[in-house]
């Protein structure tokens, strides 16, 4: 939603926060310096043998260097600052908030124990290999700005390097197993020791012994040993082995010999009273039968006399979670008696399910503000029917209500609009195709079925009224943790516009390529979306996403198409259809630094092409820019296309200016403010263009000069950030408007403000 200015004399403002002179000195006890930091010196005692990957050791020994110095910012102290200000005896209640967000507590150099650091810099170095090497320290002291510094000077001797790999006498059959293991590591002859990568090895072997059925095996049984003995020059053998009184169950493979699948799992319920159904040498167990043991076994990878396996689990935890029906899902496994004389355990895998509620329903109750000054408020209630046929699906019933009325517009002031909505979807946690796909070849997810049809009556007093009724089929598929497939080879949309009025009609009478967008009322093709959400690994520094979209109509039907004359339209079942293909990619970059501070980045472009039975694209299928997910210092379809300003034959009638190519391009820095109150600062720049001249619009075509035709703004927000539940309010000016005269576009137009109300972060 966004809030125009009512009065252009409302000037555009800007929030800065003001340093104040954090200078501390005067806060400083006279017997103590102030803690400046550090500085790290890596030196080879051998110039001739250059110290491989320099900048890494370096950056390792940095990372013991304790304490941290107090934080700076543009040359002052300011959490510090805060921090002697409310050691006053009224410190006042600004000094009081400001120390709870950001204060901190002096570091001097009293507090700098450098000795101790120097021993953790020398084990550091051994267990990189570089034994025997020195280290030494000294105080920097700047008496007269009352701080203090350390220099740590390490300098290195010629590392040890492996000479051989080795397996020791191991007990069988972990013999064998531990040598196919090893006979893929990473370490190999020449490589420096490093205790690191031991540690990373005997992890691989553990895992990778996991998988092979060695259920109790951790990896604190493996040991490293290094013989130097029998060299002169620095080198050593490696040898793996096995601690000493390692326990019988942890070096034999275990196998799993029943599976029992608790499919509506309750604690309180008395197990006594449960039926048990088994199906593909499985058990499905539960007070009735609950879900259809046919329908859930495919999720379950996790199979009766097979060697244990923790990825199996992983996978079978992580299908069951997604088919929507159930609350938790626990794994546990019982070692059954002892391991028997072929040295193999057994394992009985329980597979606990517990459902959510069967049915539930939700109601929202919202009040709408929208940029073309409609407001009013709106009721959406929502039915949910899970495990609705005994197979995980999930029914969704939906309605929704609203009443607007325009507050302002000068002479459409009180228009009203009445808007109804009644929707179904039904899910199925499986592929429902006229042939049978093996669901093994979906490893990660098993695909989702998706049925969906919805209706909507929009009626705008003085206007039109516009029905329209969409039904699609189609799948979700989940191919790993970061890419998602959604394609729909059904998706049918009917628009039927009705009762306009003189005045609309007026409208659609001076922009033809809008009539004729109406009048597509048919539209029958197939859409899809590939999706990489790499925003999902959170601790990265760099993340990135991809969506890319393919929307094409109108090419099955033309086959069964009729001309009522040789030069109208087609039509189908008396319906003049649509037909286009369209395609656009959203990029998005985020770079995370500091603590919760971010730069993101976005890239958004789009084409679509009418052909055969259209000339333009469908009004619902254009493009439009502007609004709060947009170019921010404009309003909701009010940009473009190209550098047309909104008016036709001097008459300002022209409603939701669209296209059909569309570029943006968005920037913001983000930080926090405190607590859950977030800030940023931001840029965006975009606009939409018509590739084939509109008559009745000038200047709505895409050319080579499409850069100075960019609607570009900036301006600042304020976030509140819950959980993930963002409430975004953000303001911005336009600089530059591709709808003034050349010459005139660049100007920052300070008193033109438009106020974005949103929820979530806009990319």
């Amino acid at each position: 939603m966004q809030f125009k200015s009512i009065s252009k004399s409302v000037l555009f403002t800007s929030v800065f926060v003001l340093l104040q002179a954090c200078s501390v000195q005067k806060y400083i006890p006279e017997d103590e310096l102030l803690f400046d930091g550090y500085e790290v010196t890596v030196n080879n005692e051998n110039d001739s043998i250059p110290i491989e990957n320099k900048p890494q050791l370096k950056a390792a020994l940095e990372n013991v260097l304790l304490p941290e110095a107090n934080g700076k910012l543009f040359g002052g102290y300011p959490g510090l600052y805060y921090y002697y200000k409310v050691q006053d005896s009224t410190p006042g209640f600004f000094n009081r908030f400001m120390y709870k967000q950001f204060g901190e507590e002096p570091i001097y150099k009293s507090d700098v124990e450098k000795y101790e650091i120097e021993e953790l810099l020398q084990n550091r170095l051994n267990n990189r290999g570089f034994f025997y090497s020195r280290t030494a320290s000294q105080f920097l002291d700047d008496e007269e700005n009352k701080k203090s510094s350390v220099e740590y000077a390490v300098t290195v001797k010629e590392p040890y390097t492996m000479e051989t790999y080795q397996i020791d006498s191991l007990p069988s059959p972990l013999s064998s197993e531990i040598k196919q293991i090893v006979s893929t590591s990473k370490l190999e002859k020449g490589m420096r020791f490093d205790l690191s990568n031991m540690k990373l090895e005997r992890e691989r072997i553990d895992s990778d012994l996991k998988k092979r059925g060695y259920y109790n095996f951790n990896p604190g049984f493996l040991i490293f040993e290094a013989d130097t003995n029998q060299y002169k020059n620095k080198r050593f053998d490696l040898f793996l082995t096995l601690k000493k009184d390692v326990p019988k169950k942890a070096i034999v493979p275990y196998k799993v010999t029943k599976v029992n699948v608790y499919t509506n799992y309750d604690l309180k319920r008395d197990s006594l009273q449960l039926d048990t159904v088994q199906f593909n040498n499985k058990n499905y167990i539960s007070e009735d039968l609950f879900f259809k043991p046919k329908h859930l076994d495919p999720f379950i990878k996790i199979e009766a006399n097979s060697l244990y396996d923790p990825v199996a689990s992983k996978n079978t935890a992580r299908r069951l979670s997604t088919i929507g029906s159930y609350k938790f899902v626990n794994i546990q496994y019982k070692e059954v008696g002892e391991v028997g004389e072929d040295s193999i355990g057994k394992l009985e895998a329980s597979i606990y399910l517990s459902p959510l509620n069967k049915r539930a329903i939700r109601a929202e109750l919202q009040a709408v503000t929208k940029s073309n000054n409609f407001a009013g408020p709106a009721l959406g209630l929502t039915y949910t029917n899970r495990n609705l046929f005994k197979g995980g699906e999930i029914l969704n019933i939906s309605a929704s209500g609203g009443y607007e009325v325009q507050v302002s517009g000068g002479d459409q002031s009180g228009l009203t609009s009445i808007k109804l909505g009644l929707g179904t979807e039904l899910f199925f946690p499986r592929v429902i195709f006229p042939l049978k796909i093996n669901t093994d070849f979906f490893e990660y997810n098993i695909p989702k079925t998706k049925t969906g049809i919805s209706l909507e009556y929009l009626s705008r007093s003085q206007l039109y009224t516009l029905l329209s009724g969409t039904a699609t089929f189609g799948y979700v598929w989940d191919a790993n943790r970061y890419v998602t497939h959604q394609i729909n080879p059904i998706s049918v949309n009917y628009t039927r516009l009705s009762n306009t009025t003189d005045q609309f009609q007026m409208i659609l009478d001076q922009n033809t390529f809008l009539r004729r967008s109406f009048e597509q009322q048919f539209i029958s093709g197939l859409t899809y979306s590939f999706t990489y959400n790499g925003m999902v690994d959170t601790g990265k520094t760099n993340q990135f996403y991809l969506n890319a979209t393919f929307d094409t109509a109108g090419n099955t039907i033309s086959l069964f198409g009729k001309e009522k004359t040789p030069d109208a339209p087609k039509t189908f079942l008396g319906t003049e259809y649509a037909q286009y293909a369209k395609a656009d990619m959203d990029v998005r970059y985020h770079f995370n630094f500091g603590k919760d501070q971010k730069i993101a980045t976005r890239l958004f472009a789009g084409y679509g092409y009418a052909y055969g039975n259209s000339t333009v694209l469908p009004f619902i299928k254009q493009y439009y820019s502007g609004g709060p997910y947009s170019v921010r210092a404009f309003n909701i379809r009010s940009l473009g296309p190209g550098t047309f300003d909104g008016d036709i034959d001097g008459s300002d009638t022209f409603f939701d200016q669209s296209g059909n190519i569309r570029l943006e391009a968005n920037a913001e820095y983000r930080f926090p403010i405190f607590g859950y109150v977030k800030g940023a600062v931001f840029a965006d720049a975009g606009n939409v263009w018509n590739s084939v001249d509109n008559p009745d619009i000038p200047n709505d075509t895409f050319s080579g000069d499409f850069i100075n035709e960019l609607g570009m703004g900036a301006g600042f927000g304020v976030r509140v950030d819950v959980q993930g539940f963002v409430i975004r309010l953000d303001l911005a000016a336009p600089f530059h408007d591709p709808s003034l005269p050349e010459g005139e576009r660049f100007e920052f137009q300070l008193d033109k403000p438009v106020l974005n109300f949103a929820i979530g972060y806009p990319f």
